[in-house]
């Protein structure tokens, strides 16, 4: 008798899913279609992203290489394209390149390119710190200091590890000015802070010894 209840009751569940899968047919197919492309274009996705990048490579080494032949002009070019797509590594890299063989040398132009890296570019935190570093370092012969401050603020406002390289920078600033006292003020904030670089901070000690001792 139990089996014969078993037997009903197993054909019974067979019947109630192949009614469920007859009435709702339309759903179960538009669902495995979209679980069938979600996958498609999550791998077309990751061979395009793949394929970026060796184009983003291949364009970077041939800027330099262009760069080396003498083909100046091209070269210019590829990296300036290469710095407008916002790359998180080929457009820093593209930048530096230029900027570090003095390839532009248009104040306006090369702020405007800190600037897009900086604000347009999801780089990692201390990374876009670096490159803030980097435009106060560039600023610092013909900015002002409320424009030099401006620009190292989002360091001084945070723990940074590029905290204490601005604040010597702005200590040699006011030393070059002759604002000696501006200058003493920085380096008392590095050597008193315990977040600051421990070479930076030995040497805002040296140049406190040097310009301040009696």
């Amino acid at each position: 008798m139990d089996e014969e209840i078993e037997i009903i009751n197993s054909i019974t569940r067979k019947e109630k899913f192949f009614i469920f899968l007859k009435s709702n047919k339309k759903k179960i197919l538009s669902i495995l279609i979209s679980f069938i492309l979600i996958i498609i274009i999550f791998f077309s996705y990751k061979e395009y992203k793949k394929n970026q990048e060796i184009i983003f490579s291949e364009t970077y080494n041939l800027a330099v290489i262009q760069y080396n032949d003498r083909k100046i002009e091209q070269s210019i070019s590829n990296l300036k394209k290469l710095i407008e797509k916002k790359h998180k590594t080929y457009s820093v890299l593209a930048f530096y390149f230029l900027l570090d063989n003095n390839i532009i040398t248009s104040k306006n132009e090369i702020n405007s390119y800190f600037d897009l890296i900086i604000n347009q570019i999801d780089l990692e935190k201390e990374m876009k710190n670096l490159v803030i570093y980097k435009k106060a370092l560039f600023n610092a012969e013909f900015a002002d200091e409320n424009q030099l401050i401006k620009i190292l603020n989002p360091l001084f406002n945070s723990n940074s590890v590029w905290n204490s390289h601005g604040q010597l920078l702005l200590a040699q600033y006011f030393l070059a000015k002759s604002e000696k006292q501006k200058a003493k003020e920085f380096l008392e904030k590095i050597i008193n802070s315990d977040n600051s670089n421990i070479n930076i901070k030995n040497d805002a000690r040296k140049i406190l010894l040097a310009e301040f001792s009696e």
